[in-house]
């Protein structure tokens, strides 16, 4: 007669469970550029409120110290007024002495307002408004400058987002939407430049001298050394234009790392060409800057607070 056979008294250990992956955020979500998933990927509200903010405080700054020649079209004679396309389709008046200082300080005093917070869709179309017309009055003399027209699509969609504040957890299609929007004119202003390069100049432009002569013209200490060596400045207008061409790429970024590092890059050229020849495009990076996730600050800055206001644990009693 067989014996029944014995059971173990322990069961044998399962395999451990894996860990659950960390959810994507909505922002990080990968989506093909261009389409619908991708131009309306959330965003943080808090980055829309930091950048609103640096956007609307830029201004006064912009139109009272950075191109103040701006403001010098008052005293000029009307005749030299030449609209640009967007002034004659939509009869924007001649700008007289009165007119460009009530536009002046209107936009500063608007745009001061803007920066609070308060009635941002209102307040936010009025400075688009106003700054659209002070690009108008100083572009209409002959001189017609690149590095304006994304940050004037900033001014642009920042109004049709809605209230958004620093401490606002929450994420936002339409702030994707107009961040999205502004990512993609920053990414044809470089574009855009590089055609404009072969277009007026042909595939000689990258073999010519435009960067010898920016440095005979305009160098500093830190770029006139490169005269001695013509090779290295034939070089770098080829590796210009083959970034600028291949400027598409960053519609890619998605991470808050890859974003870091792209302003980083971008804004690192800008200063190292104003360190060379004294030229910078400062509206233009203040709309790189709309690419960073700024809702980590702000996060940082809420953890600083609560962690100043928590209560303290009572102290354990002594034996």
């Amino acid at each position: 007669m067989s014996t029944p056979r014995s059971t173990p008294s322990a069961t044998t250990p399962s395999a451990p469970t894996p860990p659950a992956a960390a959810p994507v955020r909505p922002e990080e979500a990968p989506a093909v550029p261009g389409t619908p998933r991708w131009w309306f990927r959330p965003v943080p509200l808090a980055r829309i409120a930091v950048f609103r903010a640096i956007a609307y405080l830029f201004i006064p700054v912009d139109v009272l110290l950075t191109t103040s020649w701006v403001r010098a079209h008052a005293d000029v004679p009307t005749d030299w007024y030449a609209p640009l396309l967007i002034g004659r389709l939509l009869h924007l008046p001649t700008p007289t002495h009165t007119l460009v200082l009530v536009v002046q300080w209107a936009l500063v005093l608007a745009a001061l307002a803007a920066a609070t917070g308060r009635a941002p869709r209102l307040l936010g179309f009025a400075v688009f408004l106003l700054y659209a017309e002070w690009m108008v009055i100083a572009m209409s003399y002959g001189k017609v400058d690149h590095d304006r027209i994304a940050f004037l699509v900033a001014l642009a969609v920042l109004p049709t987002i809605g209230a958004a504040r620093w401490r606002d957890r929450r994420s936002s299609e339409a702030a994707g939407f107009a961040m999205a929007a502004v990512l993609v004119t920053v990414m044809l202003t470089y574009f855009l430049a590089a055609w404009a390069k072969i277009r007026f100049g042909g595939w000689d432009w990258p073999t010519g001298s435009t960067l010898t002569r920016a440095v005979v013209r305009r160098g500093t200490d830190l770029s006139t050394w490169t005269l001695d060596f013509p090779w290295l400045l034939a070089t770098a207008q080829w590796v210009m234009l083959a970034l600028e061409f291949l400027a598409p790429l960053m519609l890619l970024v998605r991470t808050d790392r890859a974003r870091v590092a792209l302003v980083l890059f971008l804004l690192g050229f800008h200063v190292m060409v104003f360190a060379g020849v004294g030229i910078i495009f400062l509206p233009h990076c203040i709309a790189i800057v709309s690419i960073l996730p700024w809702e980590r600050l702000a996060a940082r800055r809420q953890d600083r607070i609560l962690d100043r206001t928590a209560p303290q644990a009572p102290a354990p009693a002594q034996g």
